[in-house]
């Protein structure tokens, strides 16, 4: 009918540059003559002699691929369509995003089909924005032919009605799942019978048309009569959670009993994965936690997450990422605008490493607009669905009232809001409910190197904030979709750090040696110092007796057990997430401009372009409670101006500046150093703050003056910023929270009479003071060993900044400490 012949060489189909391996592939099948098809149709295709047709189209059909789609037949086809028959819209059936764009740059390529005063080109797919999709059901103008390129989402969902011709490669994306390596697939497959029809009457849905189908008619005899079940083709979790709900017995007993019953391997997956996430005991009998999450109406990892984002008290922000990944992405990428719509999705995720908290900023920002009357162009601007943005606001009251009845929260949306603001927390929530969806992050000199525990080697989505960054920071990934299509990618990911992953992950096992912890049966491995080891045991330990308290009593207020909180939270904000516990993982040496990114965005403010460490500094202290700084400048003698910012009886003294103003914003930036524990410590500082800590007992203030201060635990993996200059609604810090610390010094030459002033004082106060005031590491101190401080250890700044006398309680007394001190140094 076309005229165009099948060769060998023109059917390999152009994806262009970036997609060269498709055409590698497709040309390897046809030199190893190995087909990719379902077996039926290539018995069906093997055994065809086709003897009713002519030579000709005999020889074509021996050239015949069918692992390729068959861009040039569909061009050949259509310039027929277009030259030769009647007026009326062409619905061409391809398999997916990527199939419609190469074949589309094709065809704007051609002289006749890419003329736009004789032919329009539309695309026609669910992640293209609501506003394109509803082009395809407009007329063109006379004498123009509309072709619409769509995927299998045109069968049934849509009718076209000018629509007279179909072009129909006979393939589609259908989601199956790979029960060997518990992974979901989407490839392109061969379609059912009834899908064949239901294409074909696309044509003739609302006046007579024609069906041009791609492929013999012996293929289409080979095909299955109904598309598989969906019970065969998806992962079982959420449906073995409600049959345990309903109390029918043994999951794979039940499950047997169906008229096409699952493998025996997807059932085991499924029960294993709910034992993992403690939905299910060892006797697959529901827990507490299970009970629970039968009764929301989402998939178990997002109810579990919904539920602890409810018991830590930040539920709003968990909410939304919960929703978001109940429904569509929000976030569209324009196929012509692809470039704009991904540097718009980068803004909301901030350097975060998290779709994730992109899709919270996303959502939070549409709320403000909405509530300012501006939210279509908050949309149009950021490149986002306002439909599926209305959905996900939809869901997130739904999940509210779900929570409510279910006891776990109450009427007042500040009480489960609380700790909203924390990102750290949201994060370690979200690994709570992803996991065991967990990626290795590898930094390479050129590229990033990713595994999981099924599939080894794998890549992050094109779309994710993740895919576009030189280097992830975070030695973890939590990832809630991965889909193997040629190489198994991931389609949305939250970088977390080795303590996120070790308290809010899945059980911790010991391993062999002191110090040795692992999960997953030992995929994820973690080596640390003994002590350590069993602070992370019993710290999540005592997690998760809290959440079977509130679980079981969901009147429980959680702010009884603050201690054991506030020392989680610690933890998790506290890690410089560099992986420090993984073997052989090599730490990247830190720099001011990498630590400055790495500042959570809870505490970044808005920089219009500049420096503004002062106004950082003042909004700091005036949230933790603190009056502002003020600031002491004086000139030197070569012009220049160095400044002393002082607050709460802190000195923070800048370098030499040009000007005064840049000398204060030196001062101020090396204050926040200090205060987020970044500062290096310089060794002349020592006897700096040890003189004017004497000066200050005279004038019975204490003053203290460094560059920077830090207690510095990066022994242990944590490096602890004093929160009482960071926390929002704490006035007293807690210098020691629930936190086993082993303490113990090692002394430089010449510093014991230092050491001997400040911490063989009259009480201990002062030798913390001390490390308030300057780094501990000026000491060579590090924690390796000694003696061990109860939990109930608690200092308020206030009150070390008036060198008041705090109680001590240890589990020896204070004499006994100053003799065995005395005797080590």
């Amino acid at each position: 009918m076309t005229g165009y012949r099948l060769t060998p060489y023109n059917q390999i189909d152009d994806y262009g540059q970036e997609k060269v391996w498709k055409m590698q592939k497709q040309a390897q099948g046809l030199r190893k003559r190995k087909s990719q098809i379902a077996s039926a149709v290539e018995d069906a295709v093997e055994a065809a002699d086709f003897k009713e047709y002519s030579f000709r189209t005999r020889e074509s059909l021996s050239c015949w691929n069918p692992d390729s789609i068959g861009f040039n037949l569909i061009e050949h086809t259509l310039c027929h369509i277009v030259n030769k028959e009647r007026p009326g819209a062409v619905l061409v059936f391809m398999t997916g995003w990527d199939d419609i764009n190469s074949l589309k740059d094709q065809l704007q390529s051609h002289p006749l089909l890419g003329d736009p005063s004789r032919v329009l080109l539309l695309a026609c797919h669910g992640s293209m924005a609501s506003s394109e999709q509803r082009l395809i059901f407009d007329k063109p103008e006379d004498g123009v032919r509309k072709i619409v390129l769509a995927t299998n989402m045109a069968e049934t969902s849509i009718t076209i009605n000018d629509v007279v011709f179909v072009v129909d490669c006979g393939k589609a994306k259908e989601t199956s799942y790979d029960a060997l390596n518990n992974t979901p697939c989407l490839l392109p497959s061969w379609i059912s019978k009834a899908a064949a029809r239901q294409r074909r009457g696309r044509a003739g849905r609302v006046q007579p048309g024609e069906c041009f189908h791609l492929f013999p008619r012996c293929v289409y005899d080979a095909f299955a009569d109904y598309q598989l079940p969906e019970l065969l083709r998806t992962p079982l979790q959420s449906l073995c959670l409600q049959i345990k709900s309903l109390q029918v017995g043994s999951i794979s007993q039940f499950l047997s009993m169906a008229l096409q019953p699952p493998e025996p391997l997807s059932v085991q997956n499924a029960v294993e994965y709910l034992q993992i996430i403690g939905a299910l005991d060892e006797n697959e009998d529901l827990t507490v936690l299970g009970h629970n999450l039968s009764m929301l109406p989402v998939e178990p990892k997002l109810g579990k997450m919904l539920i602890y984002g409810a018991i830590f008290n930040c539920l709003d922000p968990i909410m939304t990422v919960v929703a978001g990944l109940s429904v569509r992405d929000p976030f569209l990428m324009p196929f012509d605008k692809k470039d704009l719509a991904e540097s718009a999705k980068a803004q909301f995720s901030a350097r975060d490493n998290s779709d994730h908290l992109a899709l919270v900023r996303a959502y939070d920002g549409w709320k403000d607009a909405e509530r300012q009357q501006s939210g279509y162009e908050y949309c149009w601007r950021n490149f986002l669905s306002g439909q599926t943005l209305k959905a996900i606001d939809s869901l997130r009251k739904q999940f509210f009232f779900l929570l409510r009845d279910s006891g776990l929260i109450d009427m007042n949306a500040e009480s489960c809001n609380r700790w909203s603001h924390d990102v750290h927390l949201i994060r370690a929530v979200i690994c709570a409910g992803l996991f065991p969806g967990i990626c290795s992050v590898v930094n390479k000199e050129k590229s990033i190197a990713l595994k999981t525990m099924e599939d080894g080697p794998v890549l992050l989505n094109s779309n994710s904030v993740n895919a576009g960054v030189p280097k992830i920071p975070d030695p973890w990934l939590v990832f809630n979709e991965k889909v193997k299509v040629n190489s198994v990618f991931l389609r949305d990911s939250t970088g977390i750090s080795d303590s996120v992953l070790l308290l809010f992950g899945g059980n911790i096992s010991r391993g062999g040696l002191d110090g040795h912890l692992k999960m997953l049966g030992g995929y994820l491995e973690f080596f640390m110092k003994p002590a350590l080891a069993e602070t992370y045991v019993s710290l999540k330990r005592g997690l998760e007796e809290l959440i079977q308290k509130k679980l079981l009593d969901p009147k429980l207020d959680i702010r009884s057990h603050n201690e054991l909180l506030l020392a989680v939270r610690l933890l998790v904000s506290e890690d410089q997430s560099m992986g420090r516990f993984v073997f052989n993982r090599q730490l990247p040496a830190p720099s001011k401009k990498t630590t400055r990114e790495r500042l959570p965005v809870t505490f970044l403010i808005d920089e219009g372009g500049g420096d503004n460490s002062k106004s950082h500094l003042q909004t700091l202290l005036s949230r933790a409670g603190h009056e502002a700084p003020t600031y002491k400048t004086q000139q030197l003698k070569n012009n220049q101006f160095r400044s002393t910012v002082i607050f709460n009886g802190l000195n923070f003294v800048g370098q030499p500046r040009s000007g005064k103003k840049l000398a204060e914003k030196d001062a101020a930036a090396e204050a926040l150093l200090w205060l987020k524990g970044e500062s290096q410590s310089i060794p002349t500082d020592l006897e700096h703050v040890s003189t004017l800590l004497k000066k200050s007992k005279k004038k019975g203030r204490r003053k203290t003056s460094t560059r920077g201060a830090n207690w510095d635990l990066s022994g242990h993996g944590v490096s602890t910023r004093w929160e009482w200059a960071f926390s929002y609604y704490i006035k007293r810090v807690l210098t020691l929270v629930n936190l086993n610390l082993f303490l113990d010094m090692e002394l430089q030459p010449g510093r014991e009479a230092a050491v001997q002033k400040c911490v063989m004082g009259a009480d201990l106060t002062e030798a913390f003071s001390l490390g308030r005031g300057c780094s501990l590491s000026q000491l060579s101190y590090k924690p390796r060993g000694g003696l061990f401080l109860n939990s109930s250890y608690r200092a308020g700044s206030d009150e070390l900044a008036q060198g008041k006398r705090t109680q001590f309680v240890a589990e020896e007394s204070y004499q006994d400490y100053k003799k065995r001190l005395k005797a080590e140094v």
